[in-house]
């Protein structure tokens, strides 16, 4: 796999695994229309992995909270955060001993999209990745978006977010097996329809992804293991673990301060043209 090729698929992966854009419609149109080869499993590993350093770097502090409050260690301190100089970062750590149950929540909210990827992964991976497919779920939930903008009351925080709200958001980021749908787009849609701040239904993603992800890199990694890891592909796979992740992190505080300002706009015009583009590019090919 060419250089060239790895660090712009990391940054592509950096990018879309966390604005609600899909990756997976991304990683599949790129090589498409610029006639790459297919990057392959191996490097898909890298990607994730990438993107799992990125979102545990930048959320290690509130998983520390949740599991101190599942353990019953102490107490909840914005202070913890706000060393870091991210008071944004410090007001959702605060808020996390008002909703003591979160990581329980955070677990029931990950079993939808565990149970789909495992029955039904592979399946989507080889039967639902055309063109035709991704335009329309970037449209729908583009969409969807624009619509849960609308009728969001958009009041809660994450010290308000409870077992329907947890169960509703993951049956959503089950959705996104479909390439187009985005599992940060489909969760963060669904937060919005349930009454979340745009930043806290970007927030609530986040920390819903982590297993997500840390699950679908385990156990490709571990599919990876009985072919090792081919001498040509060490040093892409290397460039794509540290690139996706370093775009991925600053992706991360971007958004989610974009989001305490601004709305979901850019990004529901940018899937909707892009999904009629990649119909009318699919149409072309099939006529």
């Amino acid at each position: 796999m060419p250089l060239y090729q790895a660090i712009a698929l990391a940054v592509v992966q950096g990018l879309a695994e966390f604005l609600p854009i899909s990756s997976t419609a991304h990683l599949v149109l790129f090589p498409w229309l610029l006639g790459w080869k297919d990057p392959g499993f191996t490097f898909d590993i890298a990607l994730h992995a990438g993107t799992l350093v990125a979102v545990l770097a930048y959320f290690w502090r509130y998983w520390i909270e949740m599991l101190k409050l599942v353990l019953g260690i102490g107490g909840n301190k914005a202070g913890t955060a706000a060393g870091s100089g991210d008071t944004a970062k410090a007001g959702a750590v605060t808020l996390l001993g008002e909703n003591r149950k979160l990581f329980w929540y955070l677990v029931v909210a990950t079993i939808p999209a565990a149970i789909v990827g495992w029955r039904f992964e592979h399946a989507a991976e080889e039967q639902l990745r055309s063109p035709i497919i991704i335009g329309w779920a970037l449209i729908i939930v583009g969409l969807l978006m624009w619509a849960g903008e609308r009728l969001g009351s958009r009041q809660r925080d994450l010290g308000q977010v409870g077992l329907a709200d947890s169960l509703l958001v993951g049956v959503g980021q089950a959705f996104s097996v479909i390439p187009g749908v985005s599992r940060s787009g489909s969760t963060m849609t669904v937060g919005l329809f349930r009454g979340m701040t745009r930043e806290t239904a970007a927030r609530f993603s986040f920390l819903l992804s982590t297993p997500i992800i840390a699950g679908a890199a385990l156990k490709k990694a571990l599919e990876l293991r009985h072919s090792g890891l081919p001498a040509e592909m060490r040093l892409p796979f290397l460039v794509g673990v540290l690139i996706s992740a370093v775009v991925g992190y600053l992706v991360i505080g971007i958004l989610i301060r974009y989001l305490e300002r601004r709305t979901f706009t850019v990004f529901v015009v940018y899937r909707v043209v892009l999904g009629v583009i990649v119909l009318a590019l699919g149409w072309g090919l099939r006529h």
